[in-house]
């Protein structure tokens, strides 16, 4: 009679639910697998489009941004005062100086929000100055002098190829008959460039939109129904690869008895053990692919939130040519108002003794600068105001929507806002995209950064050139984008360099394709 171990324990026995849940989990698994297996390959191909457009389809350009030279004093004839009365304007905007075609005008923002052009020689108005610049800008930006512009509109709107992701509103769009078919989008507001697009760049921009982004779901229905689409697969992707691990790691042994057609070798152990290690990568996509989604329940109102009050020419008593500031380092000037006055916000040059190395699309440098306000009465310089001036604006910001009453603020006083009586954390001037709180995404520079103590760390990204909020980050906002930038872009890689993050980033993809395709395989022989 064979006698029981000293010691030994009675093995515990499954309860009815657990047997039940391990009976069916194997077809749970296949089934879940069977459910995702389009929006996986779907995901994965156009996934693998980024590194594609960012190593073999990215297109060189001439000019990535406008060179810096001081304003040719001598060529302001007529102060902005007079072109304005002999225009019969009596307000504006704002108003800059700006040069092209070998002519210097005064590029003025009408209260309806129009861009116009005046001679500062002659003080008459240029006829399609804005489409004029706007042509010029490309032209200089591609360095093509010789291929027609075969197509010109105004953007005030996203569209699939120009997405949100280049923020500037409005751009002129110019298509050039040339045979890579370049697109170019500029802002002649601030004389930048937002992107640029050949041909085969546009198809790549078509495919991710598509099947990445799932823009053909808003095409028969609508951006939430989108949304839901993609959480709803992510979410079954996810516990798809959660069974899996289940399956293949923790049970494999009592599912190995059980099905009679899994060999020791073959297709079903290698789905199996690669499946084991590449769920890691299938979660991370699924989990902050998914969280990513969350953040698109709200339209985007980036390019509504700027601060443009309607100023009296009247009020402006200094002529341009007159105030007081280094001409042969001022790059620009226009106006703001603040604290009930006026300002010239001046623009200075500062020359780098390193000599200038020309930044890659993604790496953006904005040119040093120095930043002066100068009283557009009493001529009175302000050096040190620039930092002020962002902290208003962010007070004015500080609401969930722009303020109604954007065009009649005139004061600090009338501005209600609760980061008036909380601590600064932070202040400092964001010249490049290095930090990933704010990165490439946001384009605008330089911006000021302005941290509060509150719970959520609210931080303010502020444009003061063009009174513009460039971005607003909080704690949640953080979150989402760590887990964006670490799980699904693997910015984790970045100390081994951009290629070879993009190299991971492609293998990851690949390999959750592989197993994806390898499991489709195995059903379609249980059949």
């Amino acid at each position: 009679m064979e006698q029981k171990k000293v010691g030994a324990k009675p093995k515990k026995k499954d309860s009815k639910l657990v047997k039940k849940i391990k009976q069916n989990m194997y077809k749970w698994h296949r089934t879940l697998g069977i459910i995702t297996i389009i929006p996986i390959i779907l995901w994965c191909l156009s996934g693998l489009m980024h590194p594609f457009m960012a190593h073999f389809f990215k297109p060189e350009i001439a000019n990535e941004k406008l060179a810096t030279m001081p304003i040719d004093r001598s060529q302001l004839h007529f102060s902005i005062q007079e072109v304005l009365q002999k225009n019969g304007i009596s307000e504006l905007k704002n108003f800059r100086i700006i040069s092209f075609n070998n002519t210097t005008f005064y590029q003025v923002k009408t209260v309806k929000g129009d861009l116009l052009y005046f001679n500062t020689v002659d003080a008459k108005p240029l006829a399609n100055g804005d489409q004029k610049y706007a042509e010029w800008l490309s032209r200089y930006f591609l360095d093509d002098q010789k291929n027609i512009v075969k197509n010109s509109v105004i953007l005030t709107d996203f569209t699939p190829q120009y997405k949100y992701i280049n923020r500037y509103l409005p751009v002129y769009k110019l298509t050039f008959d040339r045979p890579d078919g370049m697109e170019i989008y500029v802002e002649t507001a601030s004389s930048k460039l937002a992107t640029y697009n050949p041909v085969s760049r546009q198809f790549f921009i078509w495919f991710f939109d598509t099947f990445h982004n799932w823009s053909f779901v808003d095409a028969i229905s609508n951006n939430s129904l989108r949304i839901i689409f993609m959480i709803f697969f992510l979410s079954i992707i996810i516990i798809s690869a959660l069974s899996g691990i289940f399956i293949y790691g923790f049970l494999w042994k009592q599912f190995k008895k059980i099905d009679d057609l899994s060999p020791k070798k073959g297709l079903r152990n290698y789905h199996r053990q690669i499946g084991i290690w590449i769920s890691i990568f299938t979660i991370a996509f699924g989990f902050s692919g998914a969280y990513h989604a969350t953040t698109k329940w709200k339209p985007y109102t980036l390019s509504k939130m700027v601060y443009e009050p309607d100023l009296k020419s009247d009020k402006i008593k200094i002529a341009p040519q007159n105030v007081l500031t280094d001409w042969n380092r001022l790059e620009n000037l226009n106006l703001i108002r603040f604290n009930d006055s006026v300002y010239y916000r001046c623009q200075l040059i500062v020359k780098d003794k390193k000599p200038e190395v020309k930044e890659k699309w993604g790496k953006k440098k904005s040119p040093k600068s120095e930043i002066v306000y100068v009283n557009a009465i009493t001529n009175k310089v302000h050096p040190k105001l620039d930092f002020e001036y962002a902290q208003f604006l962010s007070f004015y910001f500080s609401g969930d929507a722009p303020k109604a009453s954007c065009c009649e603020v005139g004061s600090n006083s009338e501005i209600e806002s609760s980061l008036e009586d909380t601590r600064l954390l932070e202040t400092k001037v964001i010249t490049d995209f290095k930090s990933e709180e704010y990165g490439f995404a946001n384009k605008r520079l330089p911006v000021v950064k302005l941290a509060y103590d509150t719970p959520e760390k609210i931080t303010y990204f502020i444009e003061t050139s063009t009174s513009r909020l460039a971005a607003v980050i909080t704690n949640s906002n953080r979150l989402e984008g760590y887990s964006f930038a670490f799980l699904h872009k693997f910015l984790f890689m970045d100390w081994a360099g951009k290629n070879i993050r993009d190299l991971t980033t492609v293998l990851a993809a690949v390999s959750v394709l592989a197993v994806c395709v390898m499991g489709f395989i195995l059903f379609l022989k249980k059949k």
